[in-house]
């Protein structure tokens, strides 16, 4: 049986993040997303103008910074925006090194008059994964960071701003869904499983985004980059399954040997406390006599 064709374009691909939010005709997309997580903290975004990564005047080696989206609004404030396919072991550093490069291509012919008052710099990421260290909270899946000073918590610079989209965790339903930024939420991380525009997702915002996403309106090479990307995700998603269920595994059998484990140790003890000998004990149960007379000062 032929699995069913998707009929929108999977937005955690290369080509589809790009699309749907790093093209001309789709800014009044980012625009509405950006003020929906964003606008209580830099009020409303009015425009926005895509910065070509040739701009940045650093490079590491001898490649530029490429960014996913990389844009700055009428107040000057810049926004990186990236969408992470699967956990790397320094994506933090990652974004963290990422937010140096708008902060310092504001320097750029300034001259030497500039007094290094800087615009604020937004990095976000839209991540399809968990932070490991935050799995025991599974409701949390939105992350604002700043630098804070130690022993107060307060906010000690207020031009910078980390934000996380952890969607793993972002369970609602579409009737759980309360605020148009859910709602931006729920598309994201849904887009590639529906096969129409659902009846509460009928702003005209939205039906843009899935006229934009609807696969058949791709060209043929459009259509063939979004194969290639689409595969690309496919590869890394089928490697970090792979990985998790090795892991899972690996768990329940140590898990299992563990519980093995224990009960020779119970079994050992009740042996201990009716009064048998190390030389039976160690045929009963395999243990060393340094096990066993652990255990018999434990009694």
């Amino acid at each position: 049986m032929k699995a069913k064709r998707e009929k929108y374009i999977n937005p955690f691909t290369d080509y589809g993040f790009k699309r749907l939010f790093g093209e001309e005709p789709s800014k009044d997309l980012l625009m509405d997303f950006l003020n929906e997580l964003l606008g209580e903290k830099v009020g409303r975004i009015k425009e926005l103008s895509y910065q070509p990564n040739d701009s940045l005047p650093i490079t590491v080696g001898n490649r530029k910074a490429i960014f996913d989206i990389f844009c700055t609004n009428e107040k000057g404030e810049k926004f990186i925006v990236e969408m992470q396919k699967a956990e790397q072991q320094y994506f933090k550093d990652r974004m963290l090194f990422y937010s140096t490069f708008p902060i310092q291509v504001q320097a750029k012919d300034k001259g030497r008059e500039w007094d290094f008052n800087l615009k604020h710099v937004f990095a976000i990421g839209i991540l399809d994964f968990a932070f490991k260290e935050d799995q025991p909270d599974p409701e949390k899946y939105r992350y604002d960071a700043k630098i804070t000073e130690v022993e107060t918590g307060e906010v000690f610079y207020d031009k910078l701003t980390f934000t996380y989209l952890a969607m793993e965790k972002f369970n609602k339903g579409l009737d759980e869904l309360e605020t148009k930024f859910e709602k931006w939420l729920y598309i994201i991380k849904n887009l590639n499983k529906l096969d129409r525009i659902p009846d509460k997702l009928r702003d005209s915002i939205f039906i843009k985004f899935f006229q934009i996403a609807e696969i058949a309106m791709l060209g043929e090479s459009e259509y063939r980059e979004y194969e290639a990307s689409l595969n690309d995700y496919r590869d890394i998603k089928n490697s970090v399954d792979w990985a998790k269920e090795k892991g899972i595994q690996k768990g329940i059998q140590k898990g299992i040997q563990k519980g093995i484990e224990q009960g020779i140790e119970i079994v050992a003890l009740r042996l201990i406390e009716m009064g048998m000998n190390n030389p039976d004990i160690i045929n009963a149960t395999g243990l060393s006599i340094d096990q066993i007379e652990e255990l018999r000062k434990t009694t």
